[in-house]
């Protein structure tokens, strides 16, 4: 057995292969930029085609969304939904408990209360149950997140859904290019949205958002709400009136155009990754007490994010906390050159923004149009709680489509790990 890095051994990932550029920048995004900066037509606003509008074009044509309206960064993207949707004060919005803190904000922005469900243990995804079991009168929007590039249970969401008449508004962020029963993620509930912020599988050169749905009318609320309540139109001259409530949420030309660029390798890229990972998550299946990230039956994972589960039992360690072995995990794998980290050291509803109901002005609105008691920490959400107490993640790595070899060293860093499965009980015990 090979002596642990942690302990003076060699690491198994050498130090100079250990970088793996994302995004990757190639000559023709940075044309796409320069023909921007070049012409005249940076904002969305601008009459006649424009980047802003292209991108709308090339992302709806590129999945099959009916209508597109790019904007400044998917937490707008969000709230302009809601807004959309008619989200408003008194309302609930059911959220899962383990997301990005934007999809519990975005209904505070619109002063409605976020209502937390629990998780499935398995895709990390709003749990249909618990989801069932939160709907009340005052329910008025449900946002199931892909978390991590997982399609959610859309078919059980949308069921109970229909059943109380609630519309669905898909958090799309990490999973451009997903599918759910063959069809993209963001076409299945009445809108979706994404995120394209630098982070993820298709970015654009900082912050961006992009919203999607099949209603011409709901676009068009999307439209007038990223632009001051105004109507934009091609061949009509701007009137500055605000027809209705409205925010700057506009995306520029600069980051459609860079987004546009990118979009078109994405096929490519996305079939590597898919042969690379799937590779990765093969080999590590097959190690003891290790639960490797999946997708529903006929469905569609992009991997934004890749997250494992750890079985304290599997090492001989029943009766000792799973954040023990989980820390001691993330010391060796680390050592050895793995990068594994947490995805959100806390559920959502125990954020001190929900718990302290730190919304607007006295009161504490929205939650005292409600009558609702807010969240208590600690409460309720018993497998989040879990999933986020023995597991790590790894982030951004593994989206180069050339990291199929750098993830072969992981594996081998795992397998090593794994080898010295004594070691690591023994250190499990002594950090519980």
């Amino acid at each position: 057995m090979s002596k642990l890095a942690a302990f003076g051994g060699t690491a198994a990932v050498p130090k100079h292969r250990r970088r793996s550029e994302w995004p990757l920048v190639e000559d023709d995004d940075r044309k796409a930029v320069i023909t921007v900066l070049d012409g005249a037509r940076l904002v969305s606003d601008t009459d006649g085609e424009n980047p802003v509008a292209a991108l709308e074009q090339d992302w709806a044509r590129q999945f099959g969304y009916g209508h597109c309206v790019a904007v400044s960064n998917g937490t707008a993207a969000l709230s302009l939904a809601l807004s959309a949707l008619g989200i408003g004060p008194g309302d609930e919005v059911i959220v899962p408990a383990l997301s990005f803190i934007a999809t519990g904000l975005a209904p505070v922005h619109q002063m409605a209360v976020p209502v937390f469900a629990d998780i499935d243990p398995v895709t990390f995804n709003l749990d249909p149950d618990d989801l069932e079991r939160r709907i009340t009168a005052r329910t008025a929007a449900i946002i199931p997140v892909h978390l991590h590039g997982a399609p959610a249970d859309m078919d059980r969401i949308m069921a109970i859904a229909a059943r109380h008449g609630i519309p669905v508004l898909e958090d799309a962020a990490q999973a451009p290019g997903a599918t759910h029963r063959g069809r993209p993620v963001g076409s299945i509930g009445a809108a979706g949205v994404f995120s394209l912020q630098v982070s993820k599988n298709i970015p654009t050169c900082g912050e961006g958002g992009l919203l999607v749905t099949g209603d011409a009318d709901l676009a068009a609320a999307m439209r007038r709400g990223r632009q001051f309540g105004e109507v934009i139109e091609a061949g009509r001259e701007r009137d500055y009136v605000s027809y209705g409530l409205g925010w700057n949420h506009k995306m520029n030309g600069l980051q459609a155009a860079f987004t546009s660029s990118q979009l078109t390798r994405f096929e490519d890229y996305e079939r590597a990754r898919q042969a690379n990972i799937g590779a990765f998550l093969a080999r590590l299946a097959k190690l003891p007490g290790i639960q490797v990230p999946t997708a529903l039956a006929d469905t569609t994972h992009v991997w934004h994010i890749l997250r494992f589960r750890f079985d304290p039992a599997a090492f001989g360690l029943d009766g000792v906390p799973p954040e023990a072995l989980r820390s001691t995990l993330r010391r060796l794998l680390r050592a050895e050159g793995v990068p594994m980290s947490q995805y959100q050291l806390m559920p959502l509803p125990d954020q001190k923004v929900f718990v302290d109901r730190l919304g607007f002005g006295v009161g504490h609105h929205p939650w005292a149009l409600t009558g609702a008691p807010g969240t208590v920490a600690g409460e309720g959400y018993p497998v989040t709680r879990e999933v986020i107490a023995d597991s790590l993640t790894i982030q951004k790595r593994h989206l180069h489509p050339e990291a199929g070899d750098l993830l072969a060293l992981y594996a081998d860093a795992f397998e090593k790990v794994w080898a010295a499965g004594d070691m690591v009980a023994t250190l499990a015990k002594a950090a519980s």
